[in-house]
């Protein structure tokens, strides 16, 4: 089964995507590190129940990587947003068996964290980029329980498509992710964060 993760902010850099997490929720980031592989660097931020906003970009210091990078990074224009929602999975290797077009297996690490995943050959998830990203932690603790947990709780991650429906029939089989709601629309993320007694919404 594929069950929710973390989300992912996008940006031109990473102190745009950072600062439009920061801005939104009004929590500071934690450090998080470099992806070698695809020449990328993150900060991250914890929030209830296990999970955990990432921050990412293309790491200007990091040679190029031998082919296109995850998330879309390459073709990645404009204002840093809410630009990607990553599912983890017990057994990669099954999940794309079942969901081929997630992309190819990967093997990959950042300090010691271990994890395999599923990118596709040319960096882009299908349905516009909003087809969730596939995970398998090899790390004992991964980042959604060692991170510490902010005082914020995700409530619903709203993904819009003009073929929302199509991908949601696609996930349903697979898909064990209550918050997650499936809505037709422009492509685009937006989660709705209850925060120090209100709701944000991050988008």
């Amino acid at each position: 089964m594929l069950v929710l993760d973390h989300i992912a902010v996008l940006g031109e850099t990473l102190a745009e995507a950072a600062a439009h997490v920061e801005d939104v929720l009004g929590q500071p980031m934690n450090p998080g590190g470099a992806h070698g592989r695809f020449g990328t660097h993150n900060q991250l931020l914890g929030m209830d129940p296990d999970l955990y906003i990432e921050a990412i970009s293309i790491d200007p210091s990091a040679p190029p990587p031998p082919d296109a990078r995850w998330f879309g990074l390459d073709a990645f224009k404009g204002p840093a947003r809410l630009d990607k929602w990553i599912c983890r999975v017990d057994d990669l290797d099954a999940a794309l068996t079942a969901l081929p077009m997630a992309g190819r297996r990967l093997e990959l690490e950042r300090g010691d964290l271990r994890w395999s995943m599923a990118v596709p050959e040319d960096g882009q998830l299908p349905f516009d980029g909003m087809f969730p990203a596939l995970i398998q932690w090899h790390s004992a603790v991964p980042p959604g329980k060692a991170l510490p947990a902010a005082d914020m709780r995700l409530v619903q991650l709203t993904v819009s498509h003009p073929r929302a429906m199509d991908m949601a029939a696609l996930l349903a089989p697979h898909l064990d992710a209550p918050l997650v709601s499936f809505e037709t629309g422009e492509a685009g993320l937006s989660a709705e964060i209850a925060l120090s007694g209100e709701h944000v919404t991050l988008t």
